[in-house]
């Protein structure tokens, strides 16, 4: 079992949704973020001010798969958040010791669906 974090570009979201939905994956937990990476953020003018901006606007995806679903669920969001510039995101494969359903109490792969 594996946990796949992903970060992206918040309008890339709806493409990332429907290429998992394509590889049957439908379990999934969106949160809005903010960070910065290579990108660095900008500079703009606000009321004469200059301001740095370096926390950009992200949206995190966490995926709970099962073994067998690693490859298809980050191919997924490589080709839904792919847009070849600078900023388009990273993905993280971490693992999972133990799931458990709450309202089963199954464990393991079952858990994960």
């Amino acid at each position: 079992m594996k946990l796949i974090v992903a970060y992206i570009q918040p309008h890339a979201l709806n493409d990332v949704k429907q290429e998992l939905y394509r590889e049957k994956v439908y379990k999934l937990s969106v949160t809005n973020a903010l960070g910065c990476g290579q990108q660095k953020g900008y500079t703009e003018h606000y009321r004469g001010v200059e301001i740095e901006v370096n926390l950009l606007k992200k949206v995190r995806i966490e995926v709970a798969v099962n073994d067998n679903f690693v490859k298809p669920t980050v191919d997924a969001i490589v080709k839904g958040a792919r847009s070849g510039d600078i900023g388009d995101g990273k993905i993280f494969v971490l693992p999972i010791e133990e799931t458990i359903r709450i309202r089963t109490g199954e464990t393991g792969t079952e858990a994960v669906g």
